[in-house]
């Protein structure tokens, strides 16, 4: 079994257990990608002299075991016992027939890795799981531990300013709570993605004159317009934690695809999935940070008060307020690091929901869809929430500023070590 086989085959289990998992959301899956990503990096990173551990550059992690000096190690070994444990832990909640298909994976990889002998693989497994587990012990401490315990918070006071979030008729959910009002507060991966400043938003405004009514217009007008390409866009970009891997998780097959076109080193293949992973978490801590400041409402609410009364949106909206856009941020986010990594042309398939059943309700087929850049992927991610209706221009674009931002804080990590002078 090649390296990277064994780096993907976790991607893959990750993305199922996403999936597969009851109360999942957006925010608790870009969350555990980040720690489990890291994880993948830390067990292997001392297989490359040219990498070096993010102990003491990530938020509040100062240090992690470190492999025995003059000692062998069988790095897939590491990283699997790593994956399933950080995996299993961060999933707590996930049914006990997925943890028997982690312990299957873990046991099968295992199997098929040409091990020197029991010594070497003892050592190696054990660095693997203490690697885990003391990310997992850190992880405890961000503010989001077992957060889909707590998706709705009943207790919460929502504002009642004009233009603000109300509950939506047509949705994902009938919550009348907004989901995860206090994400923003958890503790990102880098101190500095903490330090962002807000976007700037466009003031309220029921004019049709006004810059704010306009925003709105151009949904209502792109709705009565949509094309069957765009419908097409539009749910296969939706990724509903429902029923999918959730938009974070996306990112994450994003990089699979890279890695198994360039089928690079390990310790590449385990940098990629940190990238992405983290750069996604910190997406997620400052959108939903932004979403619960500026507290604004959707389509769904503007346009039938102040536009067409009988106004529906493509999509049902989703159950939090609006600006930023989720799926703008974590998107540009994720093409920031996988283009730093990969280049500014990279052609890719996305097939990620193939085969799924057509869409009666829209009319409309899950078509695979083709790049020839992450930044084209991102940009169709945006776009995809404006043709469903649940989003204004400035909620995407304002989410594609800031994406950017937090990836290239990511991409800034000392990932190598630096040349001797």
């Amino acid at each position: 079994m090649q390296d990277v086989d064994v780096a993907t085959a976790w991607a893959d289990m990750t993305l199922y257990i996403t999936k597969n998992t009851p109360a999942n959301s957006p925010t608790y899956a870009s969350r555990c990608l980040g720690y489990i990503g890291l994880t993948m990096y830390e067990s292997v990173v001392a297989e490359s002299a040219d990498y070096q551990s993010l102990a003491g550059q990530v938020n509040g992690l100062a240090t992690l075991p470190q492999p025995e000096a003059g000692k062998p190690y069988h790095w897939p070994a590491a990283l699997n016992a790593g994956q399933a444990y950080i995996l299993k832990s961060l999933y707590n909640q996930t049914s006990d027939a997925n943890k028997l298909k982690i312990d299957s994976l873990e046991r099968a990889v295992q199997e098929r890795l040409a091990v020197a002998n029991d010594a070497q693989l003892s050592r190696s497994v054990a660095f693997g799981r203490a690697v885990a587990e003391r990310i997992f012990a850190w992880s405890k401490t961000d503010g989001g531990h077992r957060g889909y315990l707590k998706n709705f918070d009943k207790a919460m006071k929502q504002p009642t300013h004009v233009g603000c979030w109300k509950p939506p008729l047509y949705a994902q959910s009938f919550s009348h709570y907004p989901l995860h009002p206090h994400w923003g507060k958890n503790r990102t991966f880098l101190a500095s993605d903490a330090q962002i400043s807000a976007p700037t938003f466009i003031p309220y405004d029921t004019l049709p004159t006004s810059a704010y009514y306009r925003q709105f217009k151009q949904v209502y007008d792109k709705e009565r317009t949509l094309t069957q390409a765009e419908k097409e866009c539009a749910i296969w970009w939706s990724d509903d934690p429902d029923e999918t891997f959730t938009p974070p998780g996306h990112s994450y097959y994003l990089a699979t695809l890279a890695i198994r076109k360039t089928r690079p080193s390990l310790v590449k293949c385990a940098e990629t999935y940190a990238r992405v992973g983290m750069a996604v978490a910190d997406a997620f801590i400052n959108c939903w940070k932004w979403k619960y400041e500026f507290f604004t409402e959707r389509p769904n609410t503007f346009i039938p008060q102040y536009i067409d009364p009988q106004w529906d949106s493509f999509w049902p909206e989703p159950p939090f307020p609006a600006f930023p856009s989720g799926h703008a941020i974590q998107a540009a986010a994720a093409a920031t690091v996988l283009t730093n990594l990969y280049g500014d042309r990279f052609a890719l398939t996305d097939s990620a929901h193939a085969g799924r059943p057509r869409d009666r309700l829209r009319n409309t087929e899950f078509k695979v869809r083709r790049f020839s850049s992450f930044w084209q992927v991102a940009q169709e991610t945006a776009d995809s929430r404006f043709y469903g209706g649940i989003h204004t221009p400035q909620d995407n674009q304002a989410g594609l500023e800031k994406g950017k931002t937090i990836g290239e804080h990511i991409n800034g990590l000392p990932w190598r070590v630096a040349p001797v002078p």
